[in-house]
């Protein structure tokens, strides 16, 4: 029998948590981050959750966070969500997984993640590819309060 599957035939594998372990260490210790979480439990792992500091945030957003699962065949999704004081969603994804309509590496635009693109990072290391999202997301605090101006 082979390794056991998240959900089904076109899942990218089970969790590979200790990545999911290392990217919280690495998440803990970062600025933008207030807190992380484990959904269901540190345990077993399935999915990684960093909620963002607000107050790094203008008045209009309530709250930010990163939706992380990292696969045991190095494939991840990594999902930027905010939530306005409207109560308006913001979010992009950065996702590494075969599918038959993207190339395997791909982004999710924003602002509602539907349009998609072909992705190059010059490493799929799980530290790298953490790192372009948190600097992303550093460009996108930096704009939303310039639009305040």
């Amino acid at each position: 029998m082979g390794p056991e599957r998240e959900s089904g035939p076109s899942s990218p594998g089970p969790p590979d948590r200790r990545t999911l372990r290392l990217l919280e260490r690495r998440l803990a210790d970062d600025p933008l981050v207030a807190g992380t979480a484990f959904d269901p439990d540190s345990t077993e792992p399935r999915v990684l959750e960093a909620r963002l500091d607000s107050d790094l945030f203008p008045p209009s957003i309530d709250g930010a966070r990163f939706d992380i699962r990292w696969f045991t065949t190095d494939d991840f999704t990594i999902h930027y969500v905010e939530t306005g004081a409207d109560g308006h969603r913001w979010e992009c994804r950065w996702d590494r997984h075969p599918n038959p309509h993207d190339p395997r590496l791909h982004f999710h635009y924003p602002p509602d993640g539907t349009e998609t693109a072909a992705l190059e990072l010059p490493s799929v290391h799980p530290l790298d590819v953490i790192a372009t999202a948190l600097a992303a997301v550093e460009e996108r605090i930096d704009r939303a309060w310039d639009a305040r101006d």
